[in-house]
């Protein structure tokens, strides 16, 4: 099985080329350029390093959400169109979801966090038991404070990884009474190679769509949707 892997829902951009049980290539920035110019060259640059022939991809697996709203619809219009050319299904594969697959095999609670701002993060919570991964909570957005109290009721350690690891780290530390540490450098980001490995599994189960069908997951409204919401709103009290 050959699965083409995208992201682009955080702040790296990262394209991966798996095929069987082998990562094949991988290619990660994470630099002040918008995914617009960075993405397709990145994927042209394994295509050349290769020798890839994209015919012969079985699927294409894309950060589905939550995320970067530019960055999501960035991905996802890239893996659309590479579907729709090649006739080829899509894997939608949770942002969060393949975040914690940086820490495979972790001896203990796996909680990404990405910025959502607005004191929010996305996350989820996951543990690896005996190699087989486990969702403890579905990815969501939700406030530091809250997901704090969730982790306090379970057993640790407990392992946080993600772009919002800077961010909050010092209220975690400050709220969290179970053990915690952070991921280092090389694990804490989006890595394409993670989403395409669990996106094989995922496709092994029979979760596909056709390019046509996919549409990215917000989790939440932009901030666009909010200012009209509470515009419309201040307006209709007048």
């Amino acid at each position: 099985m050959k699965i083409l892997a995208i992201d682009s829902s955080g702040l790296v951009a990262s394209v991966a080329l798996l095929e069987d049980d082998n990562v094949v290539a991988e290619y990660s920035v994470n630099f002040k350029k918008t995914h617009s110019q960075t993405l397709v060259p990145m994927l042209d640059e394994i295509k050349k390093m290769v020798g890839l022939d994209l015919s012969t991809v079985d699927a294409i697996a894309v950060a589905k959400g939550p995320g970067s709203f530019t960055g999501l619809r960035i991905g996802s219009a890239t893996a659309k169109g590479l579907g729709l050319a090649l006739e080829k299904p899509l894997i939608p594969v949770g942002t969060v979801d393949a975040l914690s697959y940086n820490a495979w095999d972790y001896p203990g609670l796996v909680c990404p966090i990405m910025d959502a701002r607005r004191e929010q993060v996305y996350t989820g919570i996951y543990r690896f038991d005996k190699g087989a991964w486990e969702v403890i909570k579905e990815q969501c957005a939700i406030s530091v404070a809250d997901l704090l109290e969730i982790l306090n009721e379970m057993e640790g350690p407990v392992l946080f990884l993600g772009d919002g690891c800077p961010v909050y780290a010092e209220q975690i530390r400050e709220g969290i009474r179970i053990p915690c540490e952070f991921a280092p450098p090389h694990m804490s980001r989006q890595r394409a190679a993670s989403l395409g490995v669990l996106a094989m599994e995922l496709y092994r189960r029979g979760i596909s769509e056709s390019a046509d069908e996919h549409r990215p997951e917000y989790l939440r409204k932009s901030q666009a949707e909010r200012e009209k919401q509470s515009r419309e709103a201040s307006d209709a009290k007048e």
